[in-house]
């Protein structure tokens, strides 16, 4: 990497400062770190990898790079309920990354991982001659036995979802010049918000739970089968942001995209029915807008249906990683 420091340099001087406060880090000069066990609790871990051409736009400031990266794998521990406390970084630079791209890269790393009470305390940097390709795992904590799971939502449970939909997909399309620019719409493709004071939360409440990632339709079509049951969910309930129905108002064919489009970074799950003032209640007290959109059935899969109750089909029905399409 043209301008950058070796390996050793590199992680001496952007990423070992992120390891203060870990002993266990032992400064990032160990090829391994040491976890201190913590009596009660279950530690939660989850790795996602995010590339250059395929989650970020090659072009992106590299802090905001970071920062996605950070996120989306927050998100995977809010969905279990688990409180973040460390992650490791797997980095693929491409050759030519230069001095100040790399600085940039760990700033906005630096001030997701203190925003998140997370300390780096290892991974791997190698070179490549692209794209870049960046993977972190988190490990987050959870009380013993009571993380929250795909599985577990019954027949009769409501289904919820936190924040809005469809903005991260809509975004990815104002930042490719498909749609008219819109600054929200951007802001949530590019810096997603992981609802890590929400799942803890949900534990006690919810019977099933995930982030949504791949694709609402998708995404419950998960949390469906893993938990044995059926989703219908009424499109027209799905929380949309202004920018959002501005969008659809123009264009009512992007419905789809919002309901397939992934990119969300939300909470979906599911409570019983006489849990809905519990929920309602504490989406007032985190600040978090929790809206219900369907209702868990007997059978297999997801039913979508319109304000009338009318059931739509929908080509596709959320991001399919190996395929490279929406599937």
């Amino acid at each position: 990497m043209a301008g950058a420091p070796d390996e050793f340099g590199l992680i001496a001087k952007y990423f070992a400062p992120l390891a203060a406060g870990f002993p266990g880090a032992l400064g990032l000069t160990d090829d391994a770190a040491f976890l201190p066990p913590d009596a009660g609790h279950d530690t939660v871990v989850t790795v996602d990898a995010i590339v250059a051409g395929v989650h970020f736009l090659p072009d992106d400031p590299p802090g905001l790079v970071a920062r996605k990266l950070v996120r989306v794998n927050l998100s995977d521990l809010a969905a279990k309920g688990a409180v973040p406390f460390a992650v490791l970084l797997s980095a693929a630079f491409p050759h030519g990354t230069g001095d100040d791209w790399l600085r940039a890269f760990a700033d906005g790393l630096a001030e997701d991982l203190k925003e998140y009470g997370a300390a780096l305390i290892g991974g791997d940097t190698v070179s490549t001659p692209g794209p870049l390709t960046l993977s972190l795992t988190a490990l987050g904590k959870v009380e013993a036995g009571r993380g929250l799971k795909r599985s577990g939502a019954c027949v009769g449970d409501v289904v919820w979802v936190s924040g809005t939909i469809g903005d991260g997909a809509l975004g990815l399309l104002t930042a490719t010049g498909k749609l008219a620019p819109d600054a929200h719409l951007l802001d949530r493709y590019r810096l997603p918000q992981p609802r890590v004071g929400l799942g803890p939360r949900l534990i006690g409440m919810a019977s099933a739970a995930m982030d949504v990632s791949d694709g609402l339709v998708q995404d419950l079509g998960h949390m469906m089968r893993a938990s044995g049951v059926k989703g219908d969910l009424t499109a027209w309930t799905v929380p949309l942001s202004q920018s959002a129905e501005a969008a659809l108002a123009r264009d009512h064919s992007l419905l789809a995209t919002v309901l397939t489009g992934g990119d969300d970074y939300e909470l979906l799950f599911t409570a019983p029915l006489e849990a809905g003032g519990a929920v309602s209640a504490l989406s007032a007290e985190v600040g978090v807008a929790l809206t219900p959109i369907g209702r868990v059935v007997a059978g297999q899969g997801v039913a979508i249906r319109d304000a009338r109750g009318r059931a739509l089909t929908l080509k596709h029905g959320g991001w399919r990683h190996f395929t490279g399409e929406a599937g």
